[in-house]
């Protein structure tokens, strides 16, 4: 299927048009992960005084907390994005164009690349010219530990707006908690095992788990097994394109049933 780039550039633009037009909803772009650098900032230079084997807590902690906020963004961005069709009520406009499925997911990852990007950047800024986290230590294998985070994250956010599609608007609520119900498993903190083994389990099942172990790897100098992060990049795009696939089946699904004419915060059908 070939994809038009102005009608999945269209999805982008109404995205910028409705952020640029609205504060609250720019400040969310940086604000909360402003925030967020700010306190777990504060809180790696504490434990960094009261511990007294003179372990850096700034590149493994703050480190963590940077990459996982990342991740968040990029499932976020997606989400938002097909969000503010659901409660402007607007798929039946959207697709009553020449719109495919396919470009329609296409704009929401375009969405989502442009407000994660915002994202980093603050994260970036705050985190290196405040708390002197350095990048160089993680080495080339930032640039993979990035790309693994964004594509389950792009996979995750496209499986949950496709779960609201199928379940109706009022099942949003499922779809916040996912980051905070994913970090247990991928380790973001700790070590994986660390973990009960039926967790361990779980956890090899993750992208983000190798992304997480390797970063501490590579932090305490071991090196960064980059088997484990190929195997972590295979199962990110598997999990991308059953994600695609998975919304594709609902959207179908959905105008069979009729529920994209019908679609409302009063039917949940």
């Amino acid at each position: 299927m070939t994809l038009s780039p102005r009608r999945t550039g269209a999805i982008l633009l109404r995205q910028i048009y409705l952020v640029r037009g609205s504060v609250a909803r720019l400040l969310p772009l940086f604000a909360w992960v402003a925030i967020d650098m700010v306190l777990w900032g504060f809180i790696t230079r504490y434990l960094n005084t009261v511990t007294k084997a003179g372990f850096d807590f700034v590149p493994t902690l703050l480190g963590a907390v940077l990459l996982w906020d990342f991740f968040a963004r990029v499932m976020q961005g997606v989400t938002v994005a097909f969000l503010e069709d659901v409660w402007s009520r607007n798929f039946l406009n959207l697709f009553a164009t020449p719109l495919s499925i396919a470009e329609y997911v296409a704009g929401l990852v375009a969405s989502s690349v442009a407000t994660s990007v915002i994202g980093l950047v603050v994260m970036l800024v705050l985190a290196t010219t405040i708390f002197g986290l350095s990048f160089f230590g993680y080495g080339v294998a930032l640039v993979p530990f990035l790309l693994v985070l964004f594509t389950f994250g792009i996979a995750l956010g496209v499986a949950a707006s496709a779960v609201v599609l199928w379940l109706g608007p009022a099942s949003e609520w499922l779809i916040w908690p996912i980051p905070a119900l994913v970090a247990p498993f991928a380790g973001v903190f700790y070590p994986v095992s660390t973990l009960p083994r039926w967790m361990q389990y779980v956890s090899r099942l993750l992208p983000p788990s190798p992304v997480f172990e390797g970063m501490r790897a590579a932090v305490s100098g071991q090196g960064v097994s980059m088997l484990a992060l190929s195997w972590g990049g295979g199962l990110a795009l598997a999990d991308l394109m059953l994600a695609c696939w998975f919304f594709s089946f609902v959207y179908r699904r959905a105008v069979r049933v009729g529920l994209i004419a019908r679609y409302s915060a009063e039917n949940i059908g």
